[in-house]
């Protein structure tokens, strides 16, 4: 039994994961992963822990969730990040510094740039981001994601997040946004991105932070690792007017009220043509499929929905893994983390992963970064601050673009 294993009191309970031609068999899994309440640990009113083993294609992996109950007018789930879209950060500091009473990890990210030397990576996130109510970034091109290849009918859109009406969903974020100059109307294509679509416009906030730009200008839609684009303009705003221009991205803290262009290509053409102090104005926002508003959400991608998992997952790569279940009409949801101690490491497939979710009562699922990046973190009682509940599987905490963080009141 490990540390915090003794800390919750908790014993382990072995759980049979049984996945047949992507669907779970049998009613008697369902009971055996969501009965017995006593291996529960409350964490907070309305919060809940649990960690047992499972037993799957790969051999047996540990699994450890949090049961948050959205009924609770005392609790909320919302975005932990670092307050920087381009910056990474421990989900216990993130957590910690955020007041958050527990949390697991978020969206995939801009670990590495091997592929373009001189490139910083900025840690930036793949999909879109609303952290209370505001929308903090769009989703990069579907060739520029880092993570597993995307289950069949998937993109980088695809968020999990709660809605202004207290109800977990899954969904998908499309940005909507324009720059006004002299009466004409440019498409904005990109908003804290770290890769934007080819002949396009990005924008770039205070949110971003201070990383090097030049990123969002290499590769291409159907391509990471294609060389940066030789065709680049920058222009930046502030309060409404252009005031400076350049011919290739910069790097530097965003002050409040300035708003950096950056053009590629076709983008980088229609931007050429602004001039210092000409009034430009630019706006936009997350427009959901679902037409929900929301409060926060995260990107990923989506494994199970109507309590039946996607077609087309993948049923041979077992590995660490961090996900979501949704159910109770989006007012329960399970924040799900596997354990990356070297005897539990060779984990879940994604099609198991599905399958553990749809045992615990989701009826929705959706997979967030796994790996090294895999994190649940929770107070032990008493406690002012978390402590990390699964054993990472690099041997300590990776910093990670964001997560998803459980808030008490």
């Amino acid at each position: 039994m490990t540390r915090h294993q003794k800390r919750f009191g908790v014993g382990r309970k072995s759980v049979t994961l049984l996945v047949a031609l992507g669907t779970v068999a049998g009613a008697a899994l369902a009971g055996a992963a969501s009965a017995d309440a006593a291996t529960w640990t409350t964490v907070a009113a309305g919060v809940a822990y649990r960690q047992y083993d499972l037993s799957a294609t790969a051999g047996t992996t540990h699994v450890h969730v949090l049961s948050v109950d959205l009924t609770n007018t005392h609790v909320r789930l919302g975005l932990l990040y670092p307050g920087a879209v381009a910056s990474r950060a421990a989900v216990s500091s993130l957590a910690n510094s955020q007041k958050a009473v527990a949390g697991i990890n978020g969206d995939f990210f801009n670990i590495s740039e091997t592929q373009h030397p001189g490139v910083a990576a900025t840690g930036a996130s793949v999909g879109p981001a609303v952290v209370n109510g505001k929308a903090l970034k769009g989703a990069v091109p579907n060739g520029q994601r880092f993570g597993p290849a995307l289950p069949p009918g998937t993109n980088t859109r695809a968020v999990v997040g709660v809605g202004t009406d207290g109800r977990a969903r899954v969904d998908s974020l499309s940005l909507n946004g324009t720059v006004s100059v002299l009466g004409r109307r440019l498409p904005l294509g990109g908003v804290n991105q770290y890769a934007l679509a080819q002949n396009s416009i990005g924008a770039y906030t205070s949110d971003w932070g201070s990383v090097s730009r030049k990123r969002a200008t290499c590769g291409t839609d159907t391509e990471r690792a294609a060389a940066c684009s030789t065709s680049t303009y920058e222009v930046t705003v502030r309060k409404g007017r252009v005031v400076s221009t350049s011919t290739a991205p910069g790097s530097g803290t965003i002050t409040a009220g300035t708003t950096v262009l950056v053009g590629r290509e076709a983008g980088a053409a229609r931007l050429k043509k602004l001039v210092k102090g000409q009034p430009v104005a630019v706006r936009y926002g997350l427009t959901a499929v679902s037409k929900s508003a929301y409060s926060f959400a995260v990107g990923g991608y989506p494994i199970l929905s109507g309590a039946q998992p996607l077609s087309g997952l993948d049923k041979s790569v077992s590995a660490v893994r961090t996900a979501v279940g949704i159910g109770n009409g989006g007012k329960r949801v399970y924040l799900f983390a596997l354990d990356g101690a070297t005897a539990y490491r060779r984990g879940l497939t994604i099609a198991e992963v599905a399958g553990a979710l749809k045992s615990l009562g989701a009826t929705e699922g959706f997979s967030l970064d796994g790996g090294g990046s895999s994190t649940l973190v929770a107070r032990p009682a008493g406690s002012t601050k978390v402590t990390v509940r699964n054993h990472p599987s690099d041997g300590y905490e990776r910093p990670v673009s964001n997560g998803i963080g459980v808030f008490t009141k």
